[in-house]
């Protein structure tokens, strides 16, 4: 049975929480969280508020993050844990050490490297004896920093990505041995050209892949909020990372989902949200599903995009709004249901060479994301196999796959 979680988005000063951090709102918090029936939240320390110097990472922090934990295990909700953070609706937040006049890679400086193991592992060693501790996350899309569009980047190539994600979690490890710890990145990983976060790392680094599905990246736009591709978007993304995965079966994490206003009317927020969770769980070893967010951002806190104030399935008072009334019932109904989810039979073909860094076909518009969604538009269940497995038949019958077709024979 996939897990049911939320990000969590503190209903009073967003993330400047951990500023004038109150264990009683954040309990408020997880109680309104754990009346939608979910059983897990994400949380996000912000990182140079907890390591404000390479070699200062703050105890007071640490130990406001570890009461956040036990307040959650109180509640019934495990909590997964970003480091590094890094980027949160379209805030940066990097320590003072890594900028301006102190400006080093993030991923390639040795020192700045060294200060991020340590924080990692004093993270994870700090939560490694509580039973609802289910992992780091490296840090929240980090990925955006490497390449463009992000206006000043730290530029690196591929084998240098590969080898920073692999220090760091092996330093989660090192802190909290045999937890589900994972790196995650914004879409750019899977669908722009000559990004140096690859599909292949997402899928093959970490304990699980973790997919960030926002519709506000051209696919509501182009194909608009009623069309099966912007319904199908996540499940998507959870299929096209199965294709470059080495085990058959690793699972995938649908770590943020949400409904972006105005690309997802208001009116059609909980259609949105039925119609994706129920497209995701139609996805074989699929994780979890963590929608983002908890809670709207107050609006008294300037300069958010617009469409990030409104995200929260509940309002800054805690009210669940229609699409959290909608997840709440759609959880309910699946554990009820307690069925897993049927192989896929059908697979697309992506003729995309490994060590070839194009991906934009798999974009929404590209022809192989189109090909996806006349697929499933026709009542078809696709997944995806990279062309070099698609004539291996172990790896097909693993996943079930019983019928192999191509871009070309998809009309």
């Amino acid at each position: 049975m996939p897990r049911f979680g939320v990000n969590y988005t503190p209903s009073k000063g967003w993330f400047h929480h951990w500023l004038d951090f109150e264990l009683d709102e954040v309990r408020a918090d997880l109680d309104s969280v754990a009346a939608l029936g979910l059983d897990h939240i994400r949380a996000f320390p912000l990182w140079p508020l907890f390591q404000p110097n390479r070699t200062l990472i703050r105890p007071r922090a640490v130990e406001q993050l570890v009461a956040l934990v036990d307040a959650a295990a109180e509640r019934g909700l495990d909590v997964a844990v970003d480091g590094l953070q890094g980027h949160l609706s379209s805030f940066d937040f990097l320590p003072a050490w890594t900028s301006t006049w102190h400006r080093r890679n993030l991923f390639t400086d040795p020192e700045v490297i060294e200060g991020q193991l340590v924080y990692l592992r004093t993270l994870a060693g700090a939560l490694a004896e509580r039973p609802n501790f289910l992992g780091m996350t490296v840090g929240n899309e980090i990925n955006q920093f490497s390449g463009d569009p992000h206006p000043d980047p730290d530029r690196i190539t591929t084998e240098q990505a590969a080898a920073w994600l692999g220090r760091v979690l092996a330093a989660c490890e090192q802190g909290a041995p045999g937890r589900l710890h994972l790196h995650a990145e914004y879409d750019a990983a899977w669908y722009q050209d000559d990004h140096p976060f690859t599909p292949a790392h997402a899928a093959r680094i970490g304990a699980a892949t973790a997919v960030h599905s926002w519709v506000f990246n051209g696919t509501a736009q182009r194909y608009g909020p009623h069309s099966t591709a912007t319904a199908q978007h996540a499940a998507y993304l959870v299929e096209l990372a199965k294709a470059w995965a080495e085990d058959p079966h690793r699972p995938v994490w649908l770590q943020e989902v949400g409904a972006p206003a105005p690309h997802i009317p208001p009116a059609l927020a909980a259609r949105f949200t039925e119609a994706t969770v129920a497209a995701a769980l139609d996805c074989p070893d699929l994780w979890g599903v963590t929608w983002w967010c908890s809670h709207d951002v107050d609006r008294s806190l300037a300069d958010f995009p617009e469409l990030e104030y409104s995200l929260g399935l509940l309002t800054n008072d805690r009210q669940v709004k229609p699409a959290g009334r909608s997840l709440a019932r759609l959880v309910a109904e699946a554990r009820a249901n307690g069925r897993p989810a049927r192989p896929r039979t059908t697979a697309l073909v992506l003729d995309l060479p490994e060590q070839v860094t194009k991906r934009s076909l798999c974009a929404p518009g590209g022809a192989f994301f189109e090909a996806f969604m006349r697929l499933a538009e026709s009542g078809a269940r696709p997944t995806v196999v990279l062309a070099a497995r698609a004539s291996d038949q172990q790896h097909l019958a693993a996943r079930g796959i019983t019928e192999v077709v191509t871009v070309d024979q998809i009309s």
